[in-house]
């Protein structure tokens, strides 16, 4: 295979309605296979909600109980994983013949994490990525995922990896997922600012792999009407403004940044410029100094309680 086309989604979660938010997303990712992509991207925690402007009544030390209630609002709305929405998207992918990478709010226990699975046309839900460092206020909403979902997916298109909004700045973490072999890195991201666009070109030139960027586009109309965003309760006001992007291993920007709006960012990569690109620069070959720098990488499970052999 010299070329896939490949798609970005763009758009918002109605918060707290998961299935509302599924549904928008299978429109979506409808009209994404419709104009020809076989891998389709959607933002970090599509299904479940980024609730963006919300303080859940937390101050230093203090927990309100309307927080609390809310964060059950949001516990309700995550999903399991395996769980009917990963089988609701295993089934359109099967349908469509298409490859889906998706952020979610995975809920285990009493946790939830921020996670992207890798939905496969045949085989269904075959990997997941639980975010490693939850960002600043996200760490009262998010557990820390661990180095056992660290997966690279192979496909007929090259191996697929995922790096959830701000683990793109973990230098290390992107040493591991390059050292895995990863040729189109899929960033869900909720980060609408412009440093963001420099972010995912550096990416792309350092691992010299594709990057492909879904950011949500979210208004204040998407959030039920008793909660109260920092930024404003206008209808219209925007919460998170989009970004989406495709990039070349060259750092080229193939499609996007996306705008204002909702909606499906599309762009045909051309396989062959992932070799073109390791010409110069290869982090795990030719470019890297093993002699002088090591990476040691923890990718067992972690569990609160070990059985004693």
């Amino acid at each position: 295979m010299n070329s896939v086309v490949v798609a970005a989604i763009q758009a918002g979660s109605t918060l707290f309605d998961t299935p509302a938010t599924l549904t928008r997303a299978e429109r979506y990712v409808r009209e994404a296979a419709s104009a020809g992509a076989r891998l389709i991207v959607l933002p970090e925690a599509f299904l479940g909600g980024y609730p963006k402007g919300l303080d859940f009544g937390v101050t230093v030390g203090s927990r309100s109980p309307g927080g609390r209630d809310t964060f059950r609002r949001y516990r309700e709305a995550a999903i399991d994983v395996p769980g009917s929405e990963t089988g609701r998207l295993a089934e359109l992918a099967g349908e469509l013949g298409v490859r889906l990478v998706a952020g979610v709010i995975e809920r285990a226990g009493g946790t939830l994490y921020c996670t992207a699975v890798f939905i496969d046309p045949r085989q269904g839900l075959v990997a997941k990525h639980r975010k490693l460092m939850p960002t600043a206020a996200e760490r009262f909403l998010w557990g820390q995922g661990d180095g056992s979902t660290m997966p690279a997916v192979r496909t007929p298109y090259g191996v697929l990896g995922a790096a959830i909004c701000w683990e793109n700045y973990m230098p290390l973490f992107r040493q591991a997922m390059y050292a895995k072999g990863v040729e189109i890195w899929c960033a869900p991201t909720v980060d609408d600012r412009e440093q963001w666009q420099a972010t995912m070109r550096h990416v792309a030139l350092e691992g010299r792999c594709f990057v492909i960027s879904a950011n949500q586009y979210l208004t204040r109309a998407d959030l039920a009407d008793d909660l109260h965003p920092v930024q404003g309760e206008a209808p219209d006001t925007v919460l998170i403004d989009g970004g989406s992007v495709v990039i070349s291993p060259l750092g080229e920007i193939l499609a996007g940044p996306l705008r204002g709006g909702e909606g499906v960012l599309l762009a045909e990569l051309d396989l062959s410029d992932l070799d073109r690109g390791k010409f110069d620069f290869d982090p795990n070959g030719h470019y890297a100094r093993p002699d002088l720098f090591t990476l040691l990488i923890n990718e067992s499970p972690q569990h609160t309680v070990e059985p004693r052999p």
